[in-house]
């Protein structure tokens, strides 16, 4: 982490020859953390490392939606970091509308987009660059030509085993081919009794819906009367301990509420089209750019195609969510998905700036810059400009002919 902060040497012209210049890093100042509920821990102290790497002070406003999470945070953080420098606030909308009301000199908000705009428009009036890591649909392309035991459990870890879909990088919906469809739903139902048992809400590995608000919203979108009969898999429900078991839609309407909202839950919609190449239109009609989206392939010229094509935070080919743990790639959003990122070196620089820095000497003073600013200092200064030698020679040979 020391080489982090360690000035970057830059390259420098002609025209400031001689020179040197190096890029410098610098603390923003007081920053502002707002965490998420659904991985309390990692989102709150993830960008909190940045942050104090960069070295910055820290207010971090956990989630109140997950209060013994936010309570032990504040309590670690007390204990074992400088409280001059990094306080936690504790509550709900009341105290982050106050501590948004502050001038801050970067805030990070990980969440959903209503309440980023909030964010945004409370920054806006301070001037505050904010970093926005939020969501969106995160596609899945699945071609045919692939391990389909594999992918199938690949994408079960990234959707039911990431906190039963409540994750922004969850898999929300899948594409692949009619020909292809049966096949891997059949896999899905052979693979998800394999980890979760006939009876999954008697399962202790799959995560509950985090509260009421959350288990109501998911049920309207099962219940809408042009989505609930196309239940292929599972669709259990217990209302009183907040269960969902993982379900699997087939060839829902895309106009329908699940395909135009994001699910944060075990809910997995599969699209389906003629050609797997199609999947593209799709994704680009959907009018948003995700998180991320994955694809399952072992097609080169398809694999080229989703990289060009697709727009989105990240992407993964064959495998789901796993990008998230490489330190060395930047984790965030684009457009409706958010802004800015973060992770490893990316989480400095996300709580840097990078402050440009010349030196020169009094030596090689250029009587160029400097009136009256005649034709043949013009001639010269266009040519140092280029940086092309010939022209430097033939202005400078004009100028003493002249």
């Amino acid at each position: 982490m020391n080489h982090w902060m360690m000035p970057e040497k830059a390259k420098t012209s002609l025209t400031t020859f001689p020179s040197s210049a190096e890029i410098v890093s610098e603390p923003l100042g007081v920053v502002l953390v707002i965490s998420a509920w659904n991985y309390p821990f990692l989102l709150s102290l993830d960008p909190v490392v940045g942050a104090i790497s960069a070295g910055n002070a820290i207010v971090l406003k956990p989630s109140e939606m997950a209060p013994a999470s936010s309570s032990l945070i504040a309590k670690l953080v007390a204990d074992y970091l400088d409280s001059s420098c990094i306080k936690v606030v504790e509550g709900a909308v009341p105290e982050t509308s106050a501590l948004l009301e502050q001038k801050w000199d970067k805030i990070l908000y990980t969440g959903n987009g209503r309440v980023a705009r909030i964010v945004m428009a409370a920054a806006a009036k301070h001037l505050t660059p904010v970093v926005l890591e939020l969501g969106g649909k995160s596609p899945v392309i699945v071609d045919s030509n692939i391990n389909l035991k594999v992918a199938t459990r690949r994408i079960i870890a990234g959707k039911w085993g990431c906190n039963n879909g409540q994750a922004c990088i969850s898999p929300d919906y899948i594409i692949t081919t009619k020909d292809y469809a049966t096949k891997l739903v059949d896999s899905f139902k052979c693979e998800l009794e394999r980890f979760y048992g006939k009876d999954p809400l008697e399962s202790k590995d799959l995560s509950r819906i985090v509260n009421s608000n959350h288990f109501d919203r998911l049920s309207k979108l099962m219940d809408e009367e042009k989505v609930s009969s196309k239940i292929v898999h599972g669709g259990q429900r217990n209302e009183k301990n907040l269960q969902i078991a993982p379900t699997i839609f087939l060839d829902v309407p895309v106009n329908s509420l699940i395909m135009k909202e994001e699910i944060f839950g075990p809910l997995l919609p599969i699209i389906t089209v003629d050609k797997v190449e199609q999947s593209f239109d799709l994704i680009h009609s959907s009018g948003g750019k995700p998180l991320a989206a994955y694809l399952f392939t072992n097609n080169k010229k398809l694999k080229r195609k989703f990289v060009e094509t697709v727009s989105a935070g990240g992407l993964v080919v064959n495998d789901t969510a796993v990008h998230l743990a490489i330190h060395s790639l930047p984790f965030g959003g684009v457009g409706e998905s958010g802004m800015g990122s973060y992770h490893g070196k990316f989480s400095f620089d996300a709580f840097s700036h990078k402050k440009a820095v010349l030196y020169r000497g009094f030596a090689g003073d250029a009587f160029l810059r400097y009136p009256p600013y005649t034709p043949g200092k013009l001639t010269l200064l266009q040519a140092l400009l280029s940086g092309s030698i010939v022209g430097i020679i033939r202005a400078l040979l004009g100028w003493f002919w002249a």
